[in-house]
């Protein structure tokens, strides 16, 4: 059963997190994607793994997801990236970190290499999606969408049977986050797992993040098959076996 807390950001800000603290040096941090929560099947199998390990866990809800504070519509990449830094902070402090980060959680994990960098030991991405508010959504709307999104603040984007409220200082906030042309020399262990099948998000975005660790040791991993959220059984199997292999080189 998993035990969530909240965590007093402001007076009028609080993030929902679940966490595990041990002795041990090492902390895995999940970061989760765009308008998703800590409900999922990913969190839970991560969490449980940890506790098999005896090793830290934290994972958070942004302001304005699951049963964090705050609106949706108010947050962006800087503010997202700023609380996540400011939880690992308080509760993690400068104990060594591998970071998850499912589909935007990357790209909230590409923000904390240029912030904590020197905690870092690992880096396990999951159909990453940096810059996705530029690539995969604004370049793609319509005329008559920028318009409208520009005119009202807001675009109410409906992808499958979800509607994503889409406001325009997002976007914007989204143009001054970018992370695909900066470096990373880190030294950690980095290793990107996609679905061939994702319809959310292509491979390439993986791919290039590799490309942006110069010093690490990396690798992609492609699922066969596998979707945007690989929340499968078989795949969520593989997601915790590839967490394994960073953990064992981050202790080492």
């Amino acid at each position: 059963m998993r035990k969530f807390k909240f965590f007093k950001i402001s007076t009028k800000k609080k993030l929902r997190y679940l966490s595990q603290n041990t002795k041990s040096d090492l902390f895995v941090v999940f970061l989760h994607g765009f308008m998703s929560d800590l409900e999922g099947k990913k969190p839970k199998a991560f969490l449980n793994y940890c506790k098999s390990k005896k090793i830290g866990f934290l994972a958070l809800e942004y302001s304005g997801h699951g049963k964090s504070t705050g609106k949706f519509t108010d947050g962006n990449i800087t503010k997202w990236s700023t609380e996540s830094k400011i939880l690992i902070k308080n509760k993690i402090k400068k104990k060594k970190i591998i970071l998850i980060g499912s589909s935007m959680g990357a790209w909230i994990s590409l923000n904390l290499f240029k912030t904590i960098k020197k905690q870092i030991f690992g880096f396990l991405g999951i159909g990453s999606a940096p810059e996705f508010l530029d690539k995969l959504m604004w370049k793609k709307f319509s005329k008559k969408m920028k318009i409208e999104t520009k005119k009202q603040g807001i675009y109410n984007l409906k992808h499958g049977s979800y509607t994503y409220p889409i406001s325009y200082q997002l976007i914007k906030d989204g143009f001054k986050n970018k992370v695909l042309n900066n470096p990373i020399y880190s030294k950690s262990f980095v290793t990107m797992v996609h679905g061939s099948k994702d319809e959310a998000v292509p491979v390439v975005y993986s791919r290039r993040i590799l490309k942006l660790f110069k010093k690490a040791n990396k690798k992609i991993r492609i699922i066969k098959n596998g979707d945007h959220s690989l929340s499968s059984k078989k795949n969520i199997k593989i997601l915790v076996n590839e967490l394994d292999k960073i953990v064992k080189l981050s202790l080492s």
